[in-house]
């Protein structure tokens, strides 16, 4: 594997293990195995007299020491099957409830693998210090039949954690009884996935823009290709069929400064991708090789899931799927769909304060290097009010909701260009309300909200009041 492309699969790979249901349970295995391989040494070394000083302990034979590791490892490994029945049980309603995709997000909830990772590791635990217990009859090969009471060997310290091991797991099967309902309930799945974008964003946009006042003016530095770019230019296509998990950003620019290439990259994070699609075109033409073309495609990872690393679109989807599924026939719950909304809204208006990358890359010489698909706040407001439009005009909560949706962004963002986005948007769901509902009291309030947001558009001293009192709908 060529050192270019590590990176690229390190990043994506680790994000998938720690997003599995194995990964903390097999490290809570391992550190069992290992406290009790410490445990009975200091049992082997301490002896057993250091127990009749204590008076509110006992000593065991070896007999109801293996009775005691015996019952607790037993019923550890029980818990653990009911625990992982319960687990798929509730995975199982729920996705039917919010959707397929939500699936990944209760493999990765932490909750559910720390519950499964102290029941194994308890019953490791116990099952390693319960090969060390020997009866004093049973002598080792080799030893004299005077040494009888000094082969009988009982793990008094080790035997004591798996006691107080087993204590806290049923402190833990309390806790998951009660984890399990909060897990599954639709609030608390939104919530979490909106919390999720929330740091996503803070991930990939972390600079906040400066003045707002600034911020009116739209003029960007527009990235424009060099004279005949395309005919150019060597196309670099996929190794492999997926949706575009992992782009390596960094070391594309390296390549690029190295060979001096202007580089177009096609898909974005999140595109499906087949082997005859074009990852990128790399220009001049004579430079890019058979070998750098494997390095260049070995830097885009591609996997059977769409993953958040890179691809803040997947987790707006998210959203949007649960809202689009309460607000069909079959299900009717627009309260559902009005919290995705208002959690839409929140992810909405820190991507519209944050720095957003220009579509053109530079190197340190301003010399022009990488040109990406645009990041815009046009995109992402597409993504939730085009798609989710045709379903929220057909239910009267949710079409207000959006509509002030609409509005609260309208107070809040400081390009001028988004505002007049918005209105478009805002326009398009009055249109479709009109459309679909056949109640006037239901047009004339979303008229209402539509001409408070244009007054939001166009008066300035409003849209100031209406930031800092956060209210503008009469």
């Amino acid at each position: 594997m060529s050192e270019l492309s590590m990176r690229a699969l390190f990043v994506p790979l680790w994000e998938k293990i720690r997003a599995s249901y194995w990964f903390v349970p097999s490290l809570m295995a391992i550190g069992a195995i290992i406290l009790s391989l410490v445990t009975t040494t200091i049992d082997s070394r301490i002896g057993a007299g250091w127990i009749d000083d204590i008076d509110w302990l006992n000593a065991n034979q070896p007999a109801g020491a293996r009775a005691v590791l015996s019952t607790v490892a037993g019923s550890m490994i029980t818990v653990a099957g009911v625990t992982f029945s319960m687990t798929i049980l509730s995975i199982s309603s729920a996705t039917s409830q919010v959707g397929p995709r939500l699936l990944n997000n209760f493999m990765a909830d932490k909750a559910n693998q720390f519950t499964l990772g102290v029941f194994i590791a308890t019953f490791l635990y116990c099952l390693m210090v319960l090969r060390t217990v020997r009866n004093a009859e049973s002598l080792p090969p080799g030893v004299q039949s005077e040494m009888d009471l000094a082969s009988a060997f009982v793990p008094h310290l080790s035997v004591i954690v798996g006691v107080l091991m087993a204590i806290a797991s049923v402190g833990v099967l309390i806790f998951y009884i009660h984890h399990i309902p909060e897990t599954i309930h639709v609030s608390n799945i939104i919530a979490n996935v909106g919390r999720e974008l929330d740091r996503q964003i803070d991930g990939q946009f972390p600079a906040r823009l400066g003045d707002p006042q600034s911020a009116d003016s739209d003029d960007q530095r527009v990235a424009t290709l060099p004279p005949l770019f395309d005919e150019s230019a060597a196309q670099v296509c996929s190794n492999g069929t997926g949706y575009l998990q992992y782009v390596d950003g960094d070391r594309l620019m390296e390549i690029a400064q190295e060979k001096d290439l202007v580089l177009h990259l096609q898909p974005s994070p999140g595109d499906f991708v087949t082997r005859s699609s074009v990852l990128l075109l790399a220009s001049p033409c004579d430079r890019v090789d058979e070998h750098l073309q494997g390095k260049l495609a070995a830097l885009f990872v591609c996997g059977a899931q769409r993953s958040a690393t890179q691809d803040l679109r997947f987790l707006i989807d998210q959203l949007v799927e649960v809202a689009m599924r309460a607000l069909s026939p079959g299900v009717n719950d627009p309260f559902t769909a009005i919290s995705c909304l208002e959690w839409l809204q929140s992810a909405l208006e820190t991507l519209a304060e944050r720095e957003l990358p220009e579509s053109a890359r530079y190197d340190e010489q301003e010399r022009l290097r990488i040109i990406v698909a645009p990041v815009t706040f046009a995109v992402f407001a597409s993504l939730v009010f085009d798609q989710l439009r045709t379903y929220v005009a057909a239910d009267r909560n949710a079409s207000v909701m959006m509509m002030e949706m609409i509005g609260n962004l309208t107070a809040l963002v400081s390009s001028s260009s988004d505002r007049r986005l918005l209105a478009r948007h805002a326009c398009a769901l009055r249109r479709a309300c009109r459309h679909h509902q056949v109640d006037t009291r239901t047009l004339a309030l979303i008229s209402q909200r539509y001409r408070g947001l244009l007054r939001l558009l166009i008066d300035e001293d409003f849209r100031d009041r209406a930031r800092q009192t956060g209210h503008w709908i009469r």
